[in-house]
């Protein structure tokens, strides 16, 4: 059992009551908004470069720059591709998410301080 003061907060919620509420729907229609596109494009992206490296051999070999080729490069783009994913969701969450969670959490403490 855990002694820090949010044990007694959690105690006296209902948390399907709140699973139910306004506020906590429209926070994962938010995080949704943003979560479900960006995994679908990054997946698609994903398997395109797995089909490009299994099919297209001819196209990945072309040459960029030295040895350096077009598979390498898009293999590199992948890890790119992830970092600006991760950067975008972190300012997403900042801007979007955040706020609503903190609002939620301090409507919760307040109706706690008045029971």
């Amino acid at each position: 059992m855990s002694t820090t003061p949010e044990s007694g907060l959690a105690a006296d919620i209902d948390f399907m009551k709140e699973q139910d509420s306004e506020e906590f729907t429209e926070l994962r229609r938010t995080h949704r908004s943003f979560v479900f596109p960006m995994a679908v494009l990054f997946l698609l992206w994903y398997f395109a470069y797995v089909l490009l490296a299994d099919y297209a051999h001819e196209f990945m070999s072309i040459k960029v720059w030295g040895n350096f080729n077009v598979g390498l490069l898009l293999g590199l783009l992948q890890f790119v591709s992830t970092f600006a994913i991760t950067a975008a969701y972190v300012s997403f969450s900042n801007r979007k998410l955040d706020p609503k969670a903190t609002a939620i959490r301090k409507r919760l403490e307040a109706q706690q301080a008045g029971e």
